[in-house]
């Protein structure tokens, strides 16, 4: 059986009671914490910064906070997440000028490194650096916001993915 772990988004949390609120995820069983990075560019909606992970940092989360980012170019913001306290960084392949150099900058900060692949985006990518990613995120909805409707072709996208990392 896969190692699966349960990261709920801070995107839909009470941002006046943010420290609060992923302590009771945390407490409620969730193995870590998923932040949306949106740079309203690459993505038509603008969150969080460093910043904010580090906050939640200070605040006394210890738990693994994985960085999602949905920003173009993804290799000047990396350090500023691994300094704020990151643990998992993950990009879409799309964003980055050059997806080795840009896992090899997460790796380099400490952090591990993902993929992540929109509906559209073929899993061609993966195979070509499989080797330098811990993790891979499918996005069931097209990036940009939250409450879309899950797109079903997910699936047989995770099928596909599972065979190459297997």
């Amino acid at each position: 059986m896969p190692d699966f772990k349960i990261a709920p988004s801070i995107l839909s949390a009470d941002f006046a009671r943010l420290g609060e609120e992923v302590d009771n995820v945390l407490a409620s069983g969730a193995d870590m914490v998923h932040f949306d990075v949106m740079d309203n560019h690459y993505v038509p909606n603008l969150t969080i910064g460093p910043l904010v992970c580090e906050a939640l940092r200070k605040h006394g989360v210890s738990a693994p906070i994985d960085v999602h980012l949905m920003v173009k170019p993804v290799d000047s913001i990396i350090p500023d997440f691994a300094r704020a306290g990151a643990s998992y960084i993950t990009f879409h392949p799309e964003a980055s000028e050059h997806i080795d150099r840009s896992l090899q900058v997460i790796r380099g900060a400490g952090c591990k490194s993902g993929l992540v692949f929109n509906p559209a985006t073929p899993l061609t990518y993966l195979q070509y650096v499989i080797d330098k990613v811990d993790m891979v995120l499918l996005m069931s909805v097209n990036p940009g916001f939250g409450g879309q409707s899950f797109i079903p072709t997910t699936l047989d996208k995770l099928r596909e993915a599972r065979k190459i990392i297997d």
